[in-house]
């Protein structure tokens, strides 16, 4: 299993309303080339969320289904793409003062990935999952300091 962990200097509220637009994974998922479809009511549970992921040249259909949801602190998918598997991904906002503690945890259920899974693997995952949350991280902190500006959210944070 990859685990990985960020201080977010945003409300688990802000966080969360990054989680629940699908047609925003795009933005902070590595990899993620283009969101294909993403049922009307994600992220309740069994919702799905196709997306085209990639490297180069070499691209795949993926799909995430929801398999539980907790809003505001927990959300868990299981994504598939075909033929590599699948992979259960658990998403945990944990309040911090007033930023999030987000914990992220990466573990193959099928395919390929459970009999490389290992050291290496797991190595290459929590690379790329520290990328995502260091973007997921940026969005959250830039949408909340433009609130502030704004004068919608009360209260200041230190900068990150």
């Amino acid at each position: 299993m990859a685990r990985n962990r960020r201080l977010i200097l945003s409300s688990p509220s802000e966080v969360w309303g990054l989680l629940s637009d699908g047609h925003r994974y795009q933005e902070w998922v590595t990899g993620t080339r283009r969101i294909l479809t993403a049922d009307p009511h994600w992220p309740a549970v069994g919702a799905r969320l196709r997306v085209r992921v990639g490297v180069g040249p070499l691209t795949v259909d993926d799909t995430c289904v929801v398999r539980i949801c907790e809003p505001g602190r927990r959300l868990e998918l299981e994504a598939k793409a075909d033929p590599f598997g699948a992979a259960r991904i658990a998403m945990n906002l944990v309040p911090w003062g007033g930023s999030t503690l987000f914990i992220l945890d990466w573990h193959p259920l099928r395919g390929p990935g459970t009999r490389m899974h290992g050291l290496p693997v797991d190595y290459a995952v929590s690379v790329r999952n520290g990328m995502m949350l260091t973007k997921l991280a940026r969005i959250a902190v830039r949408e909340h300091d433009a609130r502030l500006e704004s004068g919608s959210v009360r209260g200041t944070r230190a900068s990150q």
